[in-house]
């Protein structure tokens, strides 16, 4: 039983906080310091300007997108958010939470014979919180799939 994490209180939200904290500095310290270069540059036009702030901002706006991903666990179920989606997965739904080594991030394997990544753990910078984390949610899971399987079989 020790090697079964504490069940935190819900709604817990898994995040890899290292890897976004870098992605939305890199993203705004990218935006400054181009928007700098081109209000500073006298040389350009009023256009060159305009395309140097654009550029700047779609930089900005793509590292703020690859800091989006997170994993939302609630009473009724998980959400998933990542680069480019959202899914909304109920716990009866979740049959395995896998991180391996080597996995770039943590995959639900569910009912419906799919498997979903969840880019919210991941392993990138902070290796350990996202083992602890990914034990946590396959915690919850099989507490809240049998939980749930009382409840109908009851």
């Amino acid at each position: 039983m020790s090697d079964l994490p504490h069940l935190p209180a819900l709604p817990v939200t898994f995040r890899p906080a290292r890897t976004r904290a870098v992605l939305v500095t890199a993203g705004i310290a990218i935006f400054a310091v181009i928007t700098a270069v081109a209000l500073l540059l006298d040389t350009l036009t009023a256009g060159e300007r305009v395309s140097f702030v654009f550029t700047g901002a779609l930089l900005c706006g793509i590292l703020l997108l690859l800091a989006r991903p997170k994993v939302v666990a609630d009473e009724s179920g998980v959400t998933v958010v990542n680069i480019a989606g959202r899914r909304r997965l109920d716990w009866a739904e979740i049959l395995q939470v896998n991180l391996r080594p080597g996995d770039p991030w943590v995959f639900l394997n569910l009912s419906d014979g799919t498997s979903l990544p969840a880019l919210g753990i991941q392993p990138g910078i902070a290796k350990q919180r996202a083992i602890e984390d990914a034990r946590t949610l396959r915690a919850l899971a099989e507490a809240r799939s049998t939980a749930g399987l009382e409840r109908h079989q009851g």
